[in-house]
């Protein structure tokens, strides 16, 4: 009967990957977002964005998840009553990428945003100098040197993101933790399958940090290639 279920245990990792680096695309992106509007937007959008990465850090990824999922629902649904339309039912899968990618978005704009403070402003004085738009000076200045910095972060933001992404398993979404607790009841060797979901975490955080290594490197490497080349 264990063999019978390592399949579906397979086929549940390959889910909570795809969790995973959606959620990552989603946090990645607001962070920048935010990030941006934190040092450069006007005075209002701060402040909205503020609200944002103070609100979302200071409640449990748990607690934000099982607000979108099913507080949401309620609120759309209450509205499509009053409307006289039918219920609706929220995508498990959808709402806990949106809950994750939204709760490490708010710890990426902080990450972004030291990163970007970080950049040397002679250089950007420089660029500005030589005639260069400010889209151009923040695309080829500003955003490579940035995420040389950044990488650190990324990588410590990614491995809590991995981990938080094992909660949307009690959303009832048939990801590896969920499979392994349904394997676990059914062979009455639960030790088994969480040991065994516990392994894959670890090969997927191993191969996380191997791999974000090589990017600090190659970063490394290509700025103080441009570093010679200004000298």
């Amino acid at each position: 009967m264990v063999t019978d279920y390592l399949p579906l245990l397979a086929q549940g990792a390959g889910l909570s990957l795809c969790v995973m680096l959606l959620s990552l695309a989603v946090a990645l992106t607001l962070g920048l977002i935010n990030a941006v509007i934190k040092l450069f937007g006007p005075r209002w959008l701060r402040w909205v964005s503020t609200g944002y990465t103070t609100l979302v850090r200071g409640i449990p990824e748990l607690v934000i998840m099982l607000l979108l999922f099913f507080g949401g629902e309620m609120l759309v649904n209450g509205f499509l009553g009053l409307l006289g339309l039918g219920p609706v039912r929220f995508n498990t899968f959808i709402s806990g990428v949106l809950a994750i990618g939204i709760v490490f978005g708010a710890y990426y704009t902080e990450t972004f945003r030291g990163a970007f403070q970080t950049v040397d402003r002679g250089q950007l004085e420089a660029a500005m100098a030589y005639g260069m738009r400010p889209s151009q000076v923040f695309r080829r200045i500003m955003l490579p040197q940035m995420l040389s910095f950044a990488i650190p972060g990324i990588n410590n933001n990614w491995l809590g993101l991995m981990k938080a992404s094992a909660l949307i398993s009690i959303l009832g979404l048939e990801d590896m933790v969920w499979l392994a607790e349904q394997a676990g009841r059914a062979t009455q060797k639960p030790f088994l399958f969480y040991f065994l979901v516990a392994m894959i975490y670890m090969v997927i955080t191993a191969l996380s940090s191997w791999g974000f290594s090589l990017l600090a490197r190659r970063y490394a490497l290509s700025t103080s290639t441009a570093a010679r080349a200004r000298g």
